[in-house]
C-alpha cells in the first residue's frame, strides 16, 4: 500500500480512536469537539520542505531564507485554521435510504444546511467506498447523494459517514463522522426467468377464469420454452424475425394468489427472487394479487403501497426452520 493510500484512511482509523462510539441523532452541528484536523500527504511533504529550508537559511545565515520559511509556515497555519472553519457549525439535517433490489445500489440522502455568512467550498461526503463532493452557498442546504451496494435482501446498516475538506490548499484533511442508527431494507433480486404467474387463486374464488376473447394484446416478449404454441407470433417467425411469444392484459378484476409454500424444492432465497418477480409481474398487468409467506398474508388488492409492502416482506422472509 502506497503511503498516499495510508494517509486516505489515517481519518478512519483515528476516529476508531478518538470518535464517540454511540450512534448519533439528527440534526447534528460540527462543533469544535467533532471535527479533526491532520496533515495530507502534501502537507507532509510541505512540512518537511520548510525543514530543509530552516536548516540551509541556519547555515548559510540567510535572513531572506528566514522570512521565506515563516511566510510559509504561517500560510500552512492559516490554511490549517480555513480547512476547520470549513467544517465549524456546518448543520447536518436530515438522512434517508431508499430501498433498493439486492445488486443494485441502494441510494443514501444526506442534506447539509449551511447557516453562516461565508460558504463551504469543497467538501466531500463519504460512506465507504461512495463519496461526493459538493459547494454550500451561504445560507443553502445541499441535499448529499451517495450510491451503497447491495448484494442481497434483508436489512443492510448504513455505515459511517464522513464530511471531510482539504480547502484551500490540500496541506491539511479537517473531517467530522457521522454514525447514523439507519438501516436500508434491501428486496430481493427478481428471478431473470420466472415462470408465468400462477393460473388459480387459492380455492376461495379469487380469480375467474378468462374466457376466449377477453383479454387484449398487449406486446411481444421473448419466447420461454413453457410458452404455449398458440401464442407464438409465427408471423414475425416467418419474416425472419426471433423467437417471440404474444403477451396479453388480463381483464379488469382478475387475481391470483402467490404462495411461499407451493414453491417446494427452493430455498428461501429463490423463492423470494420468484415471488418478487411475480409481484411486479402482476402489477405491471395491474392484476389484483395476494401474497402468502411464512410470516402471514398480505390481502388482495394492487397499486404502489401494496406492491411496496409485498417486496418488503419477501425482503424478510424466511422459512421456519431457517435460523439465520
Amino acid at each position: 500500500m502506497s503511503l498516499a493510500d495510508r494517509l486516505e484512511r489515517l481519518p478512519a482509523r483515528a476516529v476508531r480512536w478518538l470518535g464517540p462510539r454511540a450512534p448519533h441523532t439528527l440534526p447534528l452541528t460540527l462543533t469544535q469537539r467533532r471535527i479533526y484536523v491532520l496533515p495530507s500527504g502534501a502537507g507532509l511533504a510541505f512540512a518537511a520542505a520548510l525543514v530543509v529550508m530552516l536548516v540551509g537559511a541556519i547555515n548559510y545565515d540567510l535572513s531572506l531564507g528566514h522570512a521565506l520559511v515563516f511566510l510559509l509556515f504561517g500560510l500552512g497555519m492559516s490554511a490549517t485554521v480555513q480547512a476547520f472553519r470549513n467544517l465549524l457549525g456546518l448543520r447536518l439535517t436530515h438522512l434517508s435510504a431508499e430501498p433498493a433490489f439486492a445488486g443494485e445500489p441502494a441510494r443514501l440522502r444526506l442534506v447539509l444546511e449551511n447557516a453562516a455568512t461565508h460558504p463551504r467550498p469543497a467538501l466531500t461526503v463519504s460512506c465507504g467506498e461512495a463519496r461526493t463532493r459538493l459547494d454550500l452557498a451561504p445560507g443553502s442546504t445541499v441535499t448529499a447523494e451517495l450510491a451503497l451496494p447491495t448484494v442481497r435482501r434483508g436489512w443492510l446498516a448504513v455505515p459511517p459517514l464522513r464530511v471531510t475538506t482539504t480547502w484551500p490548499l490540500g496541506l491539511v484533511r479537517a473531517w467530522s463522522v457521522l454514525r447514523p442508527e439507519l438501516a436500508c431494507l434491501v428486496y430481493p433480486a427478481p428471478e431473470a426467468d420466472p415462470p408465468p404467474l400462477p393460473a388459480g387463486g387459492d380455492g376461495e374464488g379469487e380469480r375467474a377464469a378468462p374466457r376466449a376473447g377477453d383479454d387484449d394484446f398487449a406486446g411481444l416478449r421473448p419466447h420461454r420454452p413453457t410458452d404455449s404454441p398458440r401464442h407464438i407470433a409465427w408471423k414475425a417467425v416467418a419474416a425472419g424475425g426471433p423467437l417471440l411469444t404474444k403477451e396479453f392484459a388480463a381483464r379488469l378484476g382478475a387475481r391470483v394468489v402467490l404462495d411461499w409454500h407451493t414453491l417446494y424444492g427452493l430455498d428461501d432465497d429463490a423463492r423470494a427472487a420468484r415471488l418478487a418477480a411475480w409481484v411486479l409481474e402482476a402489477e405491471r398487468r395491474g392484476l389484483s394479487y395476494a401474497l402468502h409467506t411464512p410470516e402471514g398474508r398480505i390481502g388482495t388488492a394492487r397499486g404502489e403501497a401494496h406492491l411496496r409492502a409485498c417486496l418488503a416482506r419477501l425482503a424478510l422472509a424466511r422459512s421456519h426452520h431457517d435460523t439465520r
